[in-house]
């Protein structure tokens, strides 16, 4: 049955659609285990924090080149989205955008008053006003809890000011209360975007292939030219007509599962576009199943397999002297889920012993429904098993637990802020934004020469070590890491 339906404003959330989950403590296997038979979430009796679904929505809408954000709700839900405004100009070179724009972004600013009164009205004026100011294309409209808490008809003032000024605007729901999984926000997102903004296609083209993804380096230019094709990158520096004609392309490929999940589907059930059968290219085994997926998609399984030869010809006697210099070497994860898994297999690919890993939410299945997108379930087939597993949704303390208990040689992370908690126990830590960087066979020479830079240079770690304050104590750190999670010791 499927699991997209553009017929209702609100995407349906993570935890009923694909069985979601925050809480979990064991191993890799066993997880995987347990999402083939029922897998049940864990409740934690503390929390130290939590992300919301508002941002996830935002970095996928403001990022649209020639489009407006208005987040309904009081003016603090909206005072991280500057660091998108950042992003997209610090990174835009690298989709080669030859004059980046000022981000528009705005808030409706909800006061006490507006919450026993309603916003309507005033989300009404905002969305006029921003338009007069930006002539923009296309208008998404971000809810906040305050905007669900009250009742506000969202929908209805879009669609009314939608006629108005002949443009879509969009209405996004994505409080943060609606889901325990904030990367619901990403569906939230995509869900408004296929409703409103992507069209039936008029003819399906063999020369574009969508690629759903955050904001990394163009690789797939160079990998997608063999087969006749360039990418159409969904969402950031999108515009309003490449959203409206990704319906057109041959298929959908994916930086990230967690991130593309939905809308591969979306696209895939509405609209006729092919979302290839299998998981993103991380580690050699699975860049030879997804190369051999896309010739498969694409009807060209001969220039796949050329693709694979040559890039393996070319990497290989790289890859093999990288394992030689890491053997022995341990680490540990911590990483967003669907890209937490890419990581380990580039560990396993470069010989380096994973000692845990601390992932911040799990998906059993993706919308697709397909084994294949499985990420986990083959690293576990490919490289082993992980032990000390621990879906924690960004609990620190708990990440600080592990790291102290298993001190591994080096801490990977693919967020801000939490290689501070390495640096602090002496461990050297790498954090790579770039979702693109160890692709394929050259992301693992990519990922294994950055490694070996942070092993060999871990001097200011061991200093730091010396002199850092811990703020956890003693006694939770001869805790063990779930003992605050159902099943636990903790109360």
């Amino acid at each position: 049955m499927s699991k997209v339906n553009l017929s209702i404003p609100a995407v349906q959330i993570r935890e009923i659609r694909i069985n979601s989950i925050t809480g979990y403590q064991g191993s890799a296997e066993g997880l995987v285990n347990e999402s083939q038979c029922g897998l049940k979430d864990k409740n934690r009796s503390f929390s130290q924090c939590l992300g919301c679904a508002t941002s996830k929505a935002a970095c996928m809408t403001i990022l649209v080149q020639d489009g407006a954000v208005i987040s309904h709700g009081p003016v603090g839900c909206s005072s991280c989205f500057h660091e998108f405004a950042f992003t997209y100009r610090v990174n835009s070179p690298l989709r080669n955008v030859d004059k980046p724009t000022q981000r528009k972004i705005y808030s409706t600013n909800l006061q006490e008053k507006d919450t026993v009164y309603g916003g309507n009205v005033k989300l009404a004026k905002a969305i006029n006003e921003v338009y007069e100011r930006t002539k923009a294309n296309v208008i998404f409209v971000l809810t906040t809890c305050a905007a669900g808490i009250i009742g506000d008809d969202v929908e209805s003032v879009c669609e009314q000011a939608e006629e108005e000024l002949g443009i879509p605007v969009v209405a996004i729901f994505c409080e943060g209360f609606r889901s325990r999984v904030w990367t619901t926000g990403f569906d939230a997102a995509y869900h408004g975007i296929a409703r409103k903004l992507i069209a039936k296609p008029r003819e399906h083209r063999s020369d574009i292939i969508n690629v759903v993804n955050f904001w990394g380096s163009d690789i797939f230019k160079e990998w997608f030219a063999p087969f006749g094709a360039k990418p159409n990158y969904i969402t950031p520096y999108s515009t309003m007509e490449s959203l409206k004609y990704s319906s057109e392309a041959a298929a959908t490929v994916q930086a990230c599962s967690t991130l593309g999940s939905y809308l591969g589907a979306a696209l895939e059930q509405e609209f006729g576009v092919p979302e290839i059968p299998a998981a993103p290219p991380y580690g050699i085994a699975q860049t030879d199943r997804w190369f051999r997926a896309l010739g498969r998609t694409l009807g060209k399984e001969e220039t796949a397999e050329e693709l694979i030869a040559e890039k393996k010809r070319e990497y290989l006697p790289q890859i093999e002297a990288l394992r030689e210099k890491l053997k022995g070497k341990t680490a540990y994860v911590t990483a967003g889920a669907a890209h937490g898994h890419a990581i380990l297999d580039i560990l396993g690919e470069l010989g380096i012993e994973a000692s845990g890993a601390a992932i911040f939410h799990h998906d059993p299945i993706y919308d697709s429904g397909r084994e294949e997108n499985d990420q986990l379930a083959q690293r576990v087939n490919d490289y082993g098993n992980v032990p000390n597993f621990n879906i924690c949704n960004k609990q620190e303390f708990e990440l600080v637990n592990s790291l102290n208990k298993l001190r591994p040689d080096i801490l990977m992370a693919r967020h801000g802020g939490m290689t501070l908690w390495g640096a602090k126990l002496g461990i050297p830590s790498l954090l790579i934004g770039d979702e693109h960087y160890g692709m394929g066979y050259e992301g693992l020479v990519n990922y294994g020469e950055r490694i070996l830079e942070t092993l060999e240079n871990d001097e200011f770690v061991k200093n730091l070590e010396k002199h850092a304050v811990n703020p956890y104590t003693n006694w939770w750190l001869n805790q063990e890491p779930h003992y605050f999670l159902a099943g636990g010791t903790g109360k």
